[in-house]
């Protein structure tokens, strides 16, 4: 008789399983880097894979030539690049039909992420995302996939409810015009909040890819900063506390501790989103790594 098949220790089996989560969404990570250094998208270029999807922020000036012109350089890099459009930074409806223009025709984009924007007033008609979404021009200049912001944490000036119908009604129409919605989630410093909400979501019916917004490796200081902008509350309590995820974080230099943790709950992201607060070369540089599998999963 051949031996019987040995079996597995329940808890390496759950940690092997982790690790092939870790894994696959290291593979699907994207980056996001800002729109006015031609040194960001030469680090992208020379230190991730080809494919790799290259986020640029739209900037609160409103510019997109500069959006567009990094576009067209990690497309010739063999990256993929991920225009950010700001409502509250166009002008027009002109401006929309020009930058989507120009973003497909100079640098073949397929896949934008809409945002209603940093702007306390608007530059022009368009107040929010989803009254970018109702001009059809996405789907009239042949963009494929469109995204949007989801926020774990909540929005620090959208109420719950008003947040969640509006999400709601962007993937609705987002879908209804034949495009491909995904999320993309406001940057966390602990995993419970991006796996319960995704957890939530779930059971709501979204059933798109939703891809975890975490912060690079950063000074403290800078992270703090941005935790404030941004009103992660979780993430400002745990940099006024010291708690333990956020001091292991500081300590491995990256976010590996968030990242294992989502590997192991229960409804995982579909891949990360990593914010570039600490440098953009510094972050390509530890994305890199941890997709080789240099950190310990």
């Amino acid at each position: 008789m051949s031996p019987a098949p040995a079996i597995a220790p329940r808890g390496a089996t759950n940690v092997a399983a982790a690790d092939v989560r870790v894994t696959a969404l290291l593979a699907a990570a994207s980056l996001e880097i800002p729109a006015h250094d031609p040194a960001a998208d030469a680090a992208c270029r020379d230190l991730l894979a080809p494919g790799t999807a290259i986020h640029i922020h739209h900037p609160t000036d409103g510019s997109t030539q500069d959006i567009v012109a990094t576009a067209a350089r990690l497309t010739r890099a063999g990256l993929t690049p991920v225009p950010h459009i700001a409502a509250r930074a166009l002008e027009s409806f002109t401006r929309l039909h020009d930058y989507l223009a120009r973003a497909v025709g100079e640098a073949g984009v397929t896949r934008v992420l809409v945002i209603g924007g940093d702007n306390e007033r608007p530059a022009g008609p368009y107040r929010s995302s989803f009254e970018l979404l109702e001009t059809g021009l996405f789907q009239k200049h042949g963009i494929r996939q469109v995204g949007i912001a989801g926020y774990p944490e909540r929005h620090p000036g959208i109420a719950g409810a008003a947040l969640d119908a509006a999400r709601a009604a962007k993937l609705a129409l987002i879908r209804a015009s034949g495009l491909e919605p995904y999320v993309v989630t406001q940057f966390c410093l602990e995993a419970a909040p991006i796996s319960g909400w995704i957890a939530a979501m779930r059971a709501g019916g979204v059933d798109c890819p939703i891809y975890a917004g975490l912060a690079g490796p950063a000074p403290v200081a800078t992270l703090a900063q941005y935790a404030v902008r941004c009103g992660v509350g979780v993430a400002i309590r745990s940099l006024a506390g010291g708690q333990t995820a956020l001091a292991r974080m500081v300590r491995e230099a990256g976010p590996e501790p968030i990242l294992r943790a989502l590997a192991r709950a229960d409804h995982p992201p579909d891949g990360l989103h990593v914010f570039s607060f600490g440098g953009v070369a510094h972050t390509a540089a530890w994305l890199a790594a941890a997709i080789r599998g240099d950190f310990t999963p």
